[in-house]
């Protein structure tokens, strides 16, 4: 299954927020708690001009913001509004310096329904702020959503309106509405791209909009695909793989970006060859990333968003109890060749103690220590070089015998774990200060060390650059490469039960910027525990 739908009544739901909450529940729910002691503002622009000032003005006021674009009376066909929306939501991002935590959302209902916010789900409305003295309707919209507080007026002295100058002045075919809108794509982590296109399909659809959203069959390809979100938390569950858009003949129009144009061109040949009605195609430009840096792309994408999420906490530590207070243990794992070694080091120059289990496993395998005896006593004297255990003999074994591999396992990892275990207990502590130990250990999750760590951080590269790096590193064919590969866990399973993620598939320097990143993060976190203690003791 490529696609999963989902429809929407357009006359309920004449809003992209309806479609986003719908599209992407998780993302906005984190959005709305995070807001939860701050207020929610309704903001009616009537002076497009005066929209930088406004913006910044009350950014501070609030933590989510609805904007309500005070059309004049004129019978003007809605589409006509879309560029103006568009670089409306453009703006704001640039504007905000704490476009962060301010979620913004242009409404769309109000203008197909002549201004009433009846059919409309928001949330509770603290303010209503107006850049012009547009008395009547503010004290309309504020009767009609219930808000205690008197509007405020930024520009007390403006009551014109300059939005009829920002109208798309194209001819009416061109601005027409259809009964029936598709469109489709990933919507992982809605951003401001998604909501222009959303917000295009909701102001051209009067009757109906299908939304396609990709499962993970598509998404292979996509840069850190192992964190975009499942698709059941992107929508609610469908089963149609392709859809309306090849078999409905009720359907009249697809919103396309540039991007995707060639697939809304696929669908009418599909369409044709169905003996359908074409349908109309309306394309939207891509909207421009100010943010290069690293190895984001020229727009703003989904991908951009996975990439920010590298260094930063995915995922909140449980506890446990076993652990020691006074050192904190990151345990940092990733298959092979993923960049571990380089990463443990890179926190080693930052402060971080650092313990590497594959060269304390390389001591425990020398001639006289606990597991060489059980080691040799298995697997025969023919893996010896000189009395030592050949780790490359020894690896040509278990790696193309997954039993192998489970005996080998199950002779060195309880062995290794204690030998951990006493050297992280015979750490100098200094009083007053927490020990961050960076314990580097491929094994972590397989052999299930997770609960003896604070927390598990990843190493991530895609599995084919895995294998190029492996190849070259170990002088192996690509069967062995991936025969090794193969017996670790994937990308996915690292993410899953990781609270911090990393890439180390770009530049090196970008690999820099997510240790320092998420040391940066843990060690403001570690005070703030300090503090707490002090403040509690």
């Amino acid at each position: 299954m490529q696609m999963k739908f989902v429809i929407f009544d357009i006359v309920q739901s004449s809003s992209h927020e309806y479609i986003v909450n719908r599209l992407n529940p998780s993302f906005l729910n984190k959005r709305i708690n995070k807001q939860n002691m701050a207020s929610t503002g309704l903001l009616v622009i009537s002076n497009f001009k005066q929209t930088p000032q406004t913006l910044k003005a009350i950014e501070k006021y609030v933590h989510s913001l609805y904007v309500h674009i005070n059309v004049p009376g004129s019978a003007t066909p809605v589409p006509s509004w879309g560029r103006f929306i568009s670089q409306l939501y453009v703006d704001g991002a640039t504007l905000l310096t704490s476009c962060e935590k301010l979620n913004m959302n242009i409404l769309v209902g109000p203008l197909k329904q002549q201004g009433t916010f009846d059919s409309l789900r928001l949330k509770p409305i603290d303010m209503i702020f107006s850049d012009a003295r547009c008395t009547e309707v503010c004290e309309q919209l504020r009767q009609q959503l219930q808000i205690e507080k008197p509007p405020i007026y930024l520009a007390d002295d403006v009551v014109v309106t300059d939005l009829c100058e920002h109208q798309q002045s194209k001819p009416l075919d061109k601005l027409q509405v259809y009964e029936n809108v598709v469109l489709g794509g990933t919507f992982d982590r809605i951003h401001l791209g998604h909501k222009i296109f959303l917000t295009q399909a909701v102001l051209r659809a009067c009757r109906r909009l299908v939304v396609g959203v990709t499962t993970q069959k598509m998404t292979k390809s996509k840069i850190l695909n192992e964190l975009i979100l499942p698709v059941e938390q992107r929508i609610s569950e469908l089963h149609d793989p392709y859809g309306p858009t090849n078999s409905d003949p009720n359907m009249d129009m697809i919103v396309v970006s540039s991007e995707t144009l060639r697939g809304g061109e696929k669908i009418n040949e599909i369409r044709a060859k169905n003996n359908l009605k074409l349908l109309d195609i309306y394309c939207i430009d891509l909207v421009e990333n100010s943010d290069r840096k690293g190895p984001k792309e020229s727009k703003i994408s989904s991908s951009n968003a996975r990439i920010d999420l590298l260094g930063t906490r995915l995922r909140q530590p449980e506890y446990h109890k076993n652990l020691p207070s006074e050192i904190y243990i990151i345990g940092l794992t990733g298959n092979i060749a993923s960049g571990k070694s380089k990463m443990t080091q890179r926190f080693q120059s930052l402060g971080a103690t650092v313990m590497d289990c594959d060269k304390i496993a390389h001591e425990i395998y020398e001639p006289g220590q606990v597991c060489y005896d059980k080691i040799i006593q298995h697997f025969g004297r023919s893996i010896l070089d000189n009395g030592r255990i050949d780790r490359p003999k020894l690896g040509a074994i278990v790696f193309s015998n997954p039993k192998e591999l489970e005996r080998l396992n199950d002779i060195v990892w309880p062995e290794l774990l204690k030998e951990v275990k006493r050297r992280i207990q015979g750490l100098p502590i200094i009083p007053g200060e927490i020990k961050i130990v960076i314990l580097e250990a491929a094994v972590l999750l397989k052999a299930g060390w997770d609960k003896e760590v604070h927390e598990v951080w990843s190493m991530l590269v895609p599995l084919d650059e895995a294998i190029r790096r492996v190849v070259a590193r170990n002088n192996l064919t690509e069967t062995a490469a991936r025969d090794r590969l193969a017996s670790q866990l994937t990308n996915k399973e690292l993410v899953a039960r990781s609270h911090v993620v990393f890439s180390s598939q770009w530049e090196p320097e970008f690999t820099q910027k997510q240790a320092e990143k998420a040391w940066n993060m843990l060690k403001e976190e570690l005070q703030q525990k300090q503090l707490q203690t002090k403040h509690n003791l």
